[in-house]
């Protein structure tokens, strides 16, 4: 009897011109007893009513029994035979018949031919005498087939049980008898026992054929058994409402199909369909255990192939799909696999879900993950029928089901039919497996990936490490991410990741067995619990093993490649990409648009993109097309912490150091400034700054996340606490460490600072569009530009440039300039005190001439504010209040004073009436500006005019040394602006109170200061008047340029006192403490007094004796 279990579609071609080689059987031959009695038999079917041809046949058959009936000879077929099939087989009639029913075309052999041939093998099937034949040359094997050796004779069941049982016979006559009867059965569906019975029903439903006799033809019969085979197929694939074929017929048919397996001469419908594919392809190919079905397989998709065979193979494959035993080889060599895992189906059931192709796959794709032992002949079969499904999606009756489907129902369903024969193939385990991907990557793999064993499943990761590269070709780009879009959403897809990590999943994530499924655990959340618990610190325990997190970092770095490769971005994300970011196509795009676009978003896919984010920060090697972007820069100054398996945000804080290089190109800093700007968003996005700050951000900075806002929280309690000398800091050393890291970092880019790049836009626009970001260069535009900002954005700068002032190491243009010379000069500083020290040595021969203009710039800025001052400020606070009062009220915080405190400041100083801390810092101020103009704001704001007019060609000058003040000394009577004249006769002023203050005075008079005035301390006029005293001793001799500059200057004095006399007493006591006369004038005004204390004193006794005598009147 014939069974079935399961279907599935058979595509491979047999050859059976094996049974012209094999010799005459016994009861075959002219001779042979048993023939006779068969031919006896035959005679005796023959008569056939209402044909002629066929009665004329017996007639002539009858005549010839005497001496040995023979086929060939028979007059309805003698002319067929003498055409078509070659001499040497007339004489055996097993041979005649191989040849006349092989015959293609429906009109080479005529019909009285065909109906004799018809009745020839039904009598061969039935007749118990031909059974017998059986019987003595299976001996041996009836003894060990007991279920044959039991069946019913006279009915052809137990040619049916022998068929059935023929891969399990050993004896070599036997099987050749049994190959015979095999062609013969299936040469007609009518003649395969039971088979009519079960489906005439369904063949007469389905209009698949006559059942009647000679109402088709021999060669016609095939195309039933095909349109049955069809029929299950559609009926698989729910297609168009199909007809429900019945069990007992599925049975049949799919028995049917696995009788024919080993030979595709049994596949009548195949054969004829492929006879001519079978030649030009297979023509080399040894025919038996399913070779040249394997073979057509392997050519279906050829332009070469008919039509017509392709689509026979086709059906034949969609057969093996539903039932794995429909291929012979594959059968064959996993029959012992099958059975050591447990992998066989429920006889119980008609059709089990065991027996389909992909549970077999799977079954044993499991064993091989696990680690077990599968035979080498299993795994080839296995991969060839791996091969097939990725090949052609119509082999998976669910994928063709799903994609009829509604649109709107149909992506999920079609999704997972893909991924469930994704999971079958298993292409991530051999990528070979992927014909597609195999020949699209081919250049690629020989040329970035040739260092790997063909077939290795690193050959995949190797081929992502490349994406987007050079050496990647656009089709083998689009094949490796359609592949690579299934494999992110199935972890135990990448075989290397699950055999790394599947204890690890197991024990933290409790995972199912490679081909299980559970709900609480699909396979696309297993990838997410790996990462969660890759990140952990030892602290939080429950981490992976070392192996395992090396595979999910590198399944991490690949997946940010594109979108599409994380599932639940995707998932979440899928609506805010296309109204976000429908036109970010490029790659890295995507990703880069959520996250400029990460407060627009909708909750769940923040989540995400934040949780991806968070994660980059902690490992930016995840980043990988910024890796590649950097890796000039990582290798030339990084790649010690690129190197460390285990990144903790070390990379990505070495990249921003290092921004600046010149190893670094467009796109490594694009991509770094990038992510510093989305860590602007959040303050977890920065891991180091999270980690160290994360307990006093929750203390101090509650309920803040910006991380721009979180670090202006933290940077005003640590100056608040350092201000007030607060001996515990509320901000922890950890945090406040790097804190100082996060403050350097957002003064590099003006977009670091959310709050003052806001408020200076349009001003960036209208003033400094051609400005490039980074480097801090749109923040110096902004300073240089200062007089023409609007409000609101003049009022950020001047903070800004008070919070600089105060720490200098904030100043990202002054430490960038200036690195080699602080690194000179002030190593020994402490970073408030950089500029400083910078200011001391600024004159120095071994000072760079850019960092000279940047200290300069400083300069000029801290003079036009004593709030930009800090030292200053700290030495003068309780002059500038003193003395200085009525320009502090007309004050704001916001606005520069231009310097009028420090001119104020200045004016007491000439007086000599400021403490010593602050008439040091005057002193110090004065003696710069007196080598720079440009550093005396008020200068600058009232002789602007005079000094284009009178001086424009020491104005010029690239090194200032005191040339244009001298310049309006010299040029005094000539100043029209009375505000620059008395800016200049200030300057006079001043210079007579420190020699110092005038560089022209001093450096003509700096070796008669070092020989006469030496021992003099210098300040309050002393070492000028000194040098006066010397001028008027005649028996000193000063240097001729000294003498000539101090006559000029006692000129310029006497000119400034006539112009500008004393305005009160405190002024004439300045200008006589000054005055070259001071001793003589000091001299008369003693001699005065003691003349009138005299005079007193005499007038006093006078009035005392006339006193008296009044009195003794």
């Amino acid at each position: 009897m014939l069974y079935i279990y399961s279907g599935a579609n058979f595509l491979c071609l047999i050859e059976s011109k094996q049974f012209s080689a094999l010799k005459p059987l016994p009861g075959f031959g002219n001779v042979h007893p048993p023939a006779a009695a068969m031919h006896q038999q035959f005679r005796a079917a023959l008569p056939n009513p209402g044909n002629n041809a066929a009665a004329a046949a017996s007639s002539g058959a009858q005549s010839r029994r005497s001496t040995g009936w023979k086929l060939a000879e028979e007059q309805a077929c003698r002319d067929d035979v003498t055409r078509l099939c070659p001499k040497h087989t007339w004489t055996n009639n097993l041979s005649v018949l191989e040849c006349l029913q092989d015959k293609k075309e429906d009109t080479e052999i005529a019909t009285d031919c065909n109906h004799l041939l018809w009745n020839y093998k039904l009598n061969l099937t039935t007749d118990p005498k031909f059974e017998s034949v059986a019987l003595e040359v299976c001996t041996s094997t009836m003894l060990e087939l007991k279920e044959c050796a039991d069946e019913e004779r006279g009915k052809g069941y137990l040619m049916s049980c022998l068929v059935d049982h023929r891969v399990n016979v050993t004896e070599r006559q036997c099987h050749q008898y049994i190959t015979k009867m095999t062609s013969i059965i299936f040469s007609d569906y009518r003649l395969i026992c039971g088979f009519m019975d079960k489906c005439r029903e369904d063949i007469n439903t389905l209009q698949c054929g006559s059942i009647a006799v000679g109402e088709k033809d021999l060669h016609s019969q095939g195309e039933v058994i095909a349109c049955l085979e069809r029929a299950l197929v559609r009926e698989a694939e729910q297609q168009d409402k199909a007809h429900q074929i019945k069990d007992a017929c599925k049975k049949s048919i799919m028995r049917v199909a696995e009788l024919s397996a080993d030979d595709f001469h049994l596949d009548r419908y195949l054969y004829f369909s492929c006879r001519d594919d079978r030649e030009r392809f297979c023509e080399n190919t040894q025919v038996g255990e399913g070779r040249v079905y394997k073979c057509l397989f392997n050519h279906k998709f050829e332009e070469a192939m008919s039509e017509k065979c392709r689509n026979a193979l086709t059906t034949r494959q969609k057969l093996i799909a539903q039932d794995y035993k429909v291929s012979y080889s594959l059968a064959k060599a996993c029959k012992a696999d099958l059975r050591k895992y447990r992998c066989n189906p429920d006889t119980s059931m008609p059709r089990a879900r065991e027996a389909r192709l992909s549970y077999l796959l799977l079954c044993l794709e499991s064993a091989v993950h696990r680690g077990r032992t599968v035979t080498g002949d299993c795994q080839g079969e296995m991969l060839d029928y791996r091969r097939m499904l990725m090949e052609d999606f119509s082999l998976s009756p669910e994928i063709v089901l799903v994609a009829r489907g509604d649109k709107g129902t149909v992506d999920n369903l079609c999704q997972t039919a893909l991924q469930t024969l994704i999971q079958s193939a298993d292409p991530g385990a051999d990528y070979r497996i992927d014909r597609a991907l195999n020949e699209a990557c081919e250049s690629v793999i020989q040329t970035a990936c040739k260092h790997i064993r063909s077939g290795d499943p690193m050959i995949l990761s190797c081929l992502m490490e490349h994406l987007y590269t050079e050496k990647m070709v656009q089709d083998c780009e689009h094949r490796l991410l359609e592949l690579q879009y299934f494999i992110s959403r199935d972890w135990k897809l990448d075989p290397i990741l699950y055999r790394k990590c599947q204890n690890d999943a197991s024990r933290l994530c409790y995972t199912p067995g490679w081909n299980e499924s559970s709900e609480l655990m699909p396979p696309g959340a297993v990838f997410s619990c790996l990462y969660r618990h890759a990140y952990r610190t030892e602290e939080q325990g429950r981490r992976l093993t070392r192996d395992c997190k090396v595979e999910v970092q590198r399944i991490l770095h690949q997946r940010a490649l594109d979108v599409k490769l994380d599932p639940e971005l995707q998932k979440r994300c899928m609506t805010d990409l296309g109204k976000w970011c429908s036109e970010k196509t490029d790659t890295g795009q995507e990703l880069e648009c959520l996250q400029d676009h990460l407060e627009d978003l909708v909750s769940s896919c923040r989540d995400v993109v934040g949780n991806l984010t968070e994660l980059e920060s902690e490992d930016i090697q995840i980043e990988a097309l910024l890796i590649r972007a950097c890796e000039p820069v990582i290798q030339s100054h990084c790649h010690d912490v690129a190197d460390n398996q285990i990144d903790t945000g070390n990379l990505l804080e070495c990249l921003v150091q290092n921004k600046h290089q010149r190893e670094m190109n467009d796109k490594c800093a694009v991509g770094v400034t990038h992510f510093q700007l989305v860590q602007m968003k959040d303050f977890r996005f920065s891991y180091k700054f999270k980690m160290a700050c994360k307990e006093d951000v929750l203390k101090l900075c509650p309920n803040i996340e910006k991380k721009a806002d979180v670090v202006i929280c933290l940077s005003t309690t640590v100056r608040n606490d350092t201000l007030q000398d607060v001996k515990d800091q509320r901000v922890s050393l950890k945090c406040r460490k790097q804190l100082r890291v996060e403050e350097l970092e957002m003064s590099e880019d003006i977009r670091l600072e959310p709050e003052l790049h806001d408020a200076c836009k349009k001003d960036i626009n209208k003033l400094c569009s051609s400005v490039a970001y980074g480097n801090a260069q749109i923040i110096e535009c902004l300073k240089e530009n200062k007089k023409q900002l609007s409000q609101v954005c003049h009022q950020k700068i001047f903070k800004l440039q008070e919070t600089e002032m105060m720490d200098p190491e904030l100043d990202y243009q002054l430490m960038r300039v200036c690195k080699q010379m602080i690194k000179r000069f002030c190593t020994e500083s402490d970073a408030k005190n950089v500029l400083q020290c910078l200011k001391l040595n600024k004159n120095s021969e071994l000072m760079d001439p850019k960092c000279k203009q940047m200290i300069t710039k400083r300069q000029i800025t801290q003079n036009t504010d004593y709030r930009l001052n800090p030292v200053l400020r700290k030495a003068c606070k309780a002059d500038i209040p003193k003395f200085c009062q009525s320009i502090l009220n007309k004050a704001s915080d916001a606005n520069e004073l231009e310097g009028q405190v420090i001119s104020c400041l200045k004016l007491k100083y000439a007086d000599q009436r400021l403490s010593g801390d602050c008439e040091d810092q005057i002193r110090v101020i004065l003696q710069e500006s007196a080598l720079d103009y440009r550093l005396d704001p008020q200068l600058q704001v009232h002789c602007r005019n005079e000094i284009t007019r009178l001086c424009a060609e020491e104005a010029a000058a690239q090194e200032q040394t005191g040339q244009v003040e001298e310049c309006l000394k010299n040029n005094l009577l000539k100043i029209k602006q009375e505000e620059c004249k008395t800016e200049v006769l200030n300057m006079l002023k001043e210079s007579k109170a420190d020699i110092f203050v005038d560089p022209v005075l001093h450096t003509a008079c700096a070796l008669d200061l070092k020989h006469h005035c030496a021992a003099i301390n210098p300040g309050r006029g002393r070492q000028m008047s000194c040098l006066m005293e010397a001028l008027q001793d005649k028996q000193v001799r000063l240097q001729p340029e000294c003498k000539r500059r101090l006559q000029d200057r006692i000129d310029m004095w006497s000119y400034a006192a006539k112009v500008a006399p004393a305005e009160g007493f405190s002024d004439l006591a300045a200008q006589v403490m000054t005055s070259p006369s001071k001793n003589y004038i000091l001299f008369m005004i003693a001699l005065a007094v003691s003349l009138l204390f005299l005079v007193g004193l005499l007038c006093g006794r006078i009035t005392k004796r006339v006193t008296r005598e009044l009195k003794d009147r």
